[in-house]
C-alpha cells in the first residue's frame, strides 16, 4: 500500500481536529484579548503569539520533555494509566494546537476588535444576554474573521514539520503526516514522488490563500 494515503488521512484528521479545538478555545481567548483593559493583556498576547517567532524544534523539544516519562505531563498521564503522549497522535494533536494557536486567535481577535461597541450596547438594551449577543451579533459580524481563522489554522497545521517530527516521530498511520512523508521521499531521493507531493501541497496552500483574499475582498466591497 502506498504511504501517501495513510499520511493524507493522518494529516486531514490532525488538521481538522486542531482547527476545531482552536476555534472552541480561541474564540473566548480572542474575545478577551480584543475587549479587555487588563494589564495581563500584553503578556498573555505575547505568549499566544510566541509560536509565530519561536523555532518549531524548540517548542517540540520542550513539549517532548514535558510529555516524557519524567516530564510533568508525562507523569500525570502515567499516573492516570494513559502512558506518555510522546510519539502518539494525541501528543501530536496537543503540539499542533499549541503551535497553531496564534494563527487562529489573531484573525479572530482582529475581527472582534473591529465590531462597533454601539451595536453590542444596542443589543444589550433589548435585554439580550452576553451569550445571546455573542452568538446573534458578534459571530455573524465576524464571519470573514472566522473563515480566515479556520483556513489559516487548517493550512498551518497541514504545513507543520519541525514540531510534528519532534513530538510525533514518523510512525505510518499514526503520526506520519504529509510534510514528514515529503522529507522521507527527498531523503530517499524519490524526487518524482516528492515533486507530486510538494506540488499538491503548494496548490493547496495557494487555494487557501486565494479563498482568504476573496473573503477579504468581499468584506471590503460590502462596507463600501
Amino acid at each position: 500500500m502506498s504511504p501517501l494515503w495513510p499520511a493524507i488521512l493522518v494529516t486531514a484528521r490532525l488538521a481538522g481536529l486542531t482547527t476545531l479545538i482552536l476555534l472552541v478555545l480561541g474564540m473566548p481567548l480572542a474575545w478577551w484579548l480584543a475587549r479587555t483593559r487588563s494589564a495581563w493583556r500584553v503578556p498573555i498576547g505575547a505568549v499566544v503569539a510566541l509560536p509565530m517567532v519561536l523555532p518549531p524544534t524548540v517548542l517540540g523539544f520542550y513539549l517532548l520533555l514535558g510529555m516524557g516519562p519524567h516530564g510533568p505531563l508525562g507523569q500525570l498521564t502515567g499516573a492516570l494509566g494513559l502512558g506518555t503522549l510522546a510519539f502518539t497522535f494525541e501528543g501530536l494533536l496537543l503540539a499542533s494546537v499549541l503551535y497553531s494557536l496564534p494563527f487562529v486567535v489573531h484573525p479572530l481577535q482582529a475581527g472582534f476588535a473591529g465590531i462597533d461597541a454601539a451595536v453590542l450596547d444596542a443589543a444589550a438594551t433589548l435585554r439580550a444576554s452576553p451569550l445571546d449577543r455573542f452568538v446573534s451579533v458578534v459571530l455573524p459580524l465576524s464571519r470573514p474573521a472566522l473563515v480566515t481563522a479556520t483556513l489559516l489554522g487548517f493550512a498551518h497545521t497541514v504545513g507543520e514539520f519541525g514540531v510534528v517530527l519532534m513530538v510525533g516521530g514518523n510512525i505510518e498511520g499514526e503520526t506520519r503526516v504529509l510534510s514528514v512523508l515529503l522529507y522521507d521521499q527527498v531523503e530517499a531521493m524519490a524526487y518524482g514522488d516528492a515533486h507530486l507531493l510538494a506540488g499538491g501541497l503548494l496548490l493547496f496552500s495557494f487555494l487557501a490563500l486565494l479563498l482568504m483574499q476573496r473573503m477579504g475582498r468581499r468584506t471590503v466591497l460590502a462596507h463600501e
